[in-house]
Order: structure tokens, then C-alpha cells, then sequence
């Protein structure tokens, strides 16, 4: 009786086991990875060192994405290629901003590498999913469970992915040009250096009757109130923050380290001699309200304040923030991460409360809030109860939009702040 013929066992599907598939992904994410390298170690911004914590850890997750990859099954391959796809375009985003205002340069090139790799990873992942569908079974339990998996892949992408990309586009993007200067009056070019050692640039207009006002941030939103106060004989200084226009520095939109920013703004005022002593303010507007808040709050620079606008700029407020049980939900862990990706993508911990820091502040203060501008501006209360401060709320208000709101009770209010805190 002959043997019967034993028959190997059948191989996995191609796509099973990831294929060809596997060394597309792997390509991406090298040039993601070499983008991250780039950005952080061999070429990080003018006057900062190599990050070694900011390319570390997301290289070590990267690391650790290309290794499990061909490890797992083809719906959890689409999800990881389409997720880092989307991390691809955060990390690729900051060349195209820098690329189109002033041409390729430095990390630009490996970031354009970068977010070439994004589209693959997004058509990879679409493809593995596609191709990995189940077609067997009964067919309303198959699409109720594509359902089910596409609203848990939703979920994960706005709780976790888009924090973390939202985190790396804000530490790595700026103005990247002097704005036209509109401030109606005769002003200077002039330069300081930060107590880190970043040289800072910006305008100053003299001023004409002892004082002298910080509009802050940047050079460009603050540029209609500074007009107001230059017309009121104050002395006016705008200056480009970290890592924005001509100034050294990594760009921090959450405002982190900023306040060293208005110390060494305060520093250079004291040393001019058309301010005197005791006569230094500043009015700061949205993240630049937060900075004026935290110095004060940390150091005696500035002799008075108005702050605008000034909201969260990690977890810690977030948690302050009056919300449903639905937004505690969904907004706790999308502000965990991203602070998280803020303080891996900035190298530096969380600023402190900023509450905590406002019950802190001295000097006389006067807070600004537009309390449905939906920018968390209701957290204003607390602030000013902290710091014992005034404040006014314009309900109409768009963020920062109280000048153009009440453009008269504005200036009286504004100008007559200063005029009384500063004498």
C-alpha cells in the first residue's frame, strides 16, 4: 500500500504577513525618523544645542514601529501606517511653512522627505485595510463591525494622534519674516540677549513722557494697540519671540520658557534713558497674556500689566477650565497628550499653573477676557482673583478683539491703567 503524500502546510497570505507592504512602511518611517534626527541633533535652530530628549523618544516609538509592524495583523498594520502617516505631516509641515516663505534651508530638506513619506503611509494603510477585510461570515455583522473599528480608530486619532501632531507643529513653526511696520511713528531696530542666551530682535519707539510699554507677542498682532499707546507719548517695544523672525530660538506657541523672553525685554528698558525707573509695563494678548502673567508672577521686571486673552497652555489649566462630563471625558486625555508631545517636542517640563502663578503677581494688573470667545478666556476669574487684579470682560468680544470691539472705552480704560500705574 503506497504512503500517502504528506502535504505542507499552507503558507499565510502574503498580505498576512505584510509583504512588500513591510518594506514600504519601513522606508517611510526612516525618512520621518532621519527628519526627526536632523531637526533635533545635527541641525537644531540658531542659538540652542542638540535635543537629545526631543529625538530620543521619538525615535525609540518610530524604533518600535517598524519593528512590530510585520509582527501584526493586517487591520492593526493599516491603522499604525495610516497614524504615523498623519505624524508624517506634522513632522514634514514645518519645512513646507519655511519653504514657502523663505526657500529650502538647513532641516527643510529632510523634512520634505519627510512629508513625501506621509502620503505613502496613508495610501499603505487604505490599501492594507482594504485588502484585509474580512468577506466571510454574515454580512451585517461584518459591516457593524467596520463601524465599530472605524469609530474606535476616529476616537484614537483625535485623542492621541492629532494632540501629538498639533504638539509638534506648534514647537516647530513661526513668523518667519519681519512683519510691515504700521506703527505711525518714528521707532528703532534694536537687540537683547535672554538670561539662556538668545538673541532676541525688535522695534522701540521713544518714548515722550518717561514710561515705556512691552506689547507682546510679536511684532505683529500687538501692532494696533502699540499705535494706541505711542500716541499717548508711551515708549512702545515689539520684539519677534524665541524662535520667531529674526529671533534665536525654538518656537514655542504655548508661550513655555517665553517669560525670559519679557524679563530681557523689561532689562533692556531699564537700560534706556528715556524710561525711568519704575515706569515699565506690559500689555500682552493670548499666549502673550499668559507670559506677562507667569513674569510677574516670577520676577519684579515689569511695574504694571494687561493682559488679554489669556487662556491654558497645558493640562494644568485645561483642568480649570469649566466643562460638561463629556468634555472632562475626551478633553482630559487629548490635553494629557498633548502636553505630553509639547514637553518631548520643547525639551522642558510644564510651566507651572498659571493660577498658581497669578496669586504671585504685585504689581498692579488689569486682565481683558472675552468670556465666549471659546478660548478658555473664562479662566480669567480665576486668574484675577489670584492676583487681586481688575477685570473686564467684553462679552461681544472675539478673542483679543477688545479694541475693535470698543475701540473708545478701550483706550480709556488701557491708557488710563497705565496712567495711573505707572504715574
Amino acid at each position: 500500500m503506497p504512503a500517502t503524500a504528506v502535504r505542507p502546510a499552507p503558507t499565510p497570505p502574503r498580505e498576512r504577513r505584510g509583504g512588500g507592504g513591510t518594506y514600504v512602511f519601513l522606508g517611510a518611517v526612516a525618512a520621518i525618523a532621519l527628519h526627526v534626527l536632523d531637526d533635533t541633533v545635527f541641525q537644531p535652530p540658531a542659538g540652542t544645542s542638540p535635543a537629545w530628549i526631543s529625538a530620543l523618544v521619538p525615535l525609540a516609538l518610530l524604533g518600535l514601529a517598524a519593528w512590530a509592524y510585520p509582527r501584526l495583523t493586517g487591520g492593526r498594520r493599516g491603522a499604525l501606517a495610516l497614524a504615523l502617516g498623519v505624524l508624517g505631516i506634522a513632522a514634514g509641515a514645518e519645512a513646507l511653512h519655511y519653504t514657502r516663505t523663505l526657500g529650502p534651508s538647513g532641516d527643510d530638506f529632510t523634512g520634505l522627505l519627510a512629508l513625501a513619506a506621509a502620503p505613502v503611509l496613508l495610501g499603505l494603510g487604505a490599501v492594507t485595510l482594504w485588502r484585509t477585510r474580512r468577506t466571510e461570515g454574515n454580512r451585517a455583522w461584518r459591516y457593524a463591525r467596520r463601524v465599530l473599528l472605524g469609530a474606535a480608530g476616529l476616537l484614537v486619532l483625535a485623542v492621541v494622534v492629532f494632540p501629538i501632531a498639533l504638539a509638534y507643529v506648534t514647537t516647530h513653526t513661526a513668523r518667519a519674516v519681519v512683519p510691515e511696520n504700521t506703527l505711525g511713528a518714528a521707532s528703532e531696530d534694536v537687540a537683547f540677549t535672554t538670561s539662556d542666551g538668545l538673541r532676541l530682535e525688535g522695534w522701540y519707539v521713544p518714548s515722550r513722557n518717561g514710561a515705556a510699554v512691552i506689547a507682546f507677542p510679536g511684532r505683529s498682532g500687538p501692532q494696533d494697540e502699540a499705535r494706541m499707546l505711542a500716541r499717548h507719548g508711551y515708549g512702545v517695544l515689539l520684539l519677534d519671540r524665541r524662535g520667531e523672525g529674526r529671533s534665536e530660538g525654538e518656537p514655542n506657541a504655548w508661550g513655555w520658557g517665553g517669560w525670559r523672553d519679557v524679563e530681557a525685554a523689561a532689562a533692556y528698558l531699564r537700560r534706556r534713558a528715556d524710561v525711568e525707573p519704575g515706569r515699565i509695563g506690559g500689555i500682552g494678548f493670548s499666549v502673550g497674556g499668559e507670559m506677562l502673567l507667569e513674569t510677574a508672577g516670577r520676577t519684579d521686571a515689569l511695574d504694571a500689566l494687561v493682559s488679554e486673552g489669556a487662556g491654558a497652555r497645558s493640562i494644568r489649566e485645561d483642568l480649570n477650565e469649566e466643562m460638561p462630563a463629556s468634555g472632562v471625558i475626551l478633553g482630559g486625555p487629548m490635553s494629557a497628550f498633548k502636553t505630553a508631545g509639547v514637553a518631548v517636542f520643547a525639551h522642558q517640563s510644564p510651566p507651572p499653573d498659571l493660577q498658581q502663578l497669578a496669586g504671585r503677581v504685585q504689581e498692579p494688573a488689569l486682565l481683558i477676557a472675552a468670556p465666549h470667545s471659546g478660548h478658555g478666556e473664562d479662566l480669567n476669574r480665576g486668574y484675577a482673583a489670584a492676583a487681586g487684579a481688575e477685570l473686564w470682560e467684553i462679552p461681544e468680544s472675539g478673542h483679543v478683539g477688545g479694541l475693535e470691539a470698543r475701540p473708545e472705552e478701550y483706550e480709556r480704560r488701557v491708557v488710563g491703567f497705565f496712567n495711573a500705574a505707572l504715574r
